[in-house]
């Protein structure tokens, strides 16, 4: 009989190895490239997140609705979770405040972009602090220094683009933007815009740019201290290997591509990974390394599949709602986002829930 503890462990390191350390290696080794992208039409850009969207992008959220019944049963909780309370609470979730993003899409576009834009940023923030957590750090004991990682990590891919490449954050803005005027034009569009204008003024990336580089230093130098006090350096030096990589991926990169390959390769990953370690079924497979990981994959494939179909069914309902219709590949990006942003508020919430339940936001030395 294996220990289970065992199991758990010999899991957790599988899933740190193939779904964040392999990854964060392959996105280092395509920074040279990403270098190039500015020089290539925004389309390029389009096809990769579109790509990325429909690989991984799509199914990363799509067991939301079984997360309460796998997480409940893995603390022991008495009586836990049935599958149907599971995926009832999740679809009312889902359906309320999914609708809640699209009525704000019809009625302020503008506004509702950049809500969409600091939901991301903490989502994705998010994500990376639960990805450290998995790996056991021990730089980040307490709430305060994993909310100034989580406001970096969030951070990178949302901000540093707009510092370095403002023309295409500016016209992707207008082409979600242009998605609710109804007659469409790019002339509209932009006008509809200018209330954000102090947005894109040298003045704000300047401030922006300069808030994250001291966020930045600031979050590894409260990290570096807690080294010198005995946290362990492996943990630190990730943290600053990986804080780096992402600082040179969205500077270098064009905003578009560097966001479509960092969502399925980078944020998306990480948390199928976390997810797997929800399943006891895939736990029980990782303890094999590679041939459980295909297992494990091969199980949570299954499983996103009916609700990564249903995503595809509201990028497909939102083209065919939106007034101005879609007519090229920007509009279909366009579209594509807004029915993201409807994803991602519920997606948002149940993540926090677990976050909760494993811990993540704990001060360390708590039960």
């Amino acid at each position: 009989m294996t220990d289970p503890g065992n199991d758990d462990r010999a899991a957790r390191s599988v899933v740190d190895r193939w779904f964040t350390r392999y990854p964060a290696i392959a996105l280092a080794a395509l920074v040279p490239f990403g270098a190039v992208t500015p020089l290539f039409p925004v389309e390029i850009g389009i096809a990769a997140f579109v790509l990325g969207t429909l690989v991984v992008g799509m199914a990363h959220g799509a067991v939301d609705h079984l997360v309460p019944l796998r997480a409940a049963a893995g603390d022991g909780a008495e009586g836990g979770v049935s599958l149907r309370r599971s995926v009832a609470v999740v679809s009312v979730v889902y359906a309320v405040l999914g609708g809640a993003v699209v009525v704000t899409f019809v009625a302020a576009p503008a506004v509702a972009f950049v809500g969409f834009l600091g939901l991301t940023w903490l989502h994705w923030g998010q994500g990376d602090v639960a990805a450290l957590a998995v790996a056991g750090v021990e730089h980040l004991p307490t709430r305060g220094e994993r909310a100034l990682t989580l406001f970096v990590r969030g951070g990178l891919p949302m901000a540093v683009p707009l510092v370095s490449r403002p023309e295409e954050y500016r016209l992707v803005l207008e082409r979600v933007v242009g998605l609710f005027v109804v007659d469409g034009t790019a002339t509209t569009a932009t006008t509809a815009t200018t209330a954000l204008d102090p947005l894109f003024a040298p003045a704000t990336r300047f401030a922006i740019g300069a808030a994250m580089a001291v966020a930045t230093l600031l979050s590894l130098g409260l990290g570096y201290r807690r080294v010198r006090n005995g946290a362990d350096r492996r943990g630190w030096l990730r943290d600053v290997g990986e804080t780096g990589l992402l600082w040179a991926w969205f500077l270098l990169s064009a905003p578009v591509f560097a966001i479509g390959v960092y969502f399925a390769a980078w944020h998306s990953l990480r948390h199928v990974g976390r997810l797997l370690l929800v399943d006891p079924d895939a736990v029980s497979d990782l303890s094999d390394d590679a041939r459980g990981v295909r297992g494990a994959l091969r199980r949570f494939a299954r499983d996103a599949a009916p609700l990564t179909l249903g995503g595809f069914l509201v990028v497909g309902g939102m083209a065919l709602a939106v007034p101005s219709g879609v007519g090229d590949a920007g509009d279909l990006l366009a579209v594509s986002l807004v029915a993201i942003a409807a994803l991602t508020l519920p997606h948002v919430v149940v993540v926090a829930w677990l976050d909760g339940k494993q811990g993540v936001w704990r001060p360390a030395g708590r039960g």
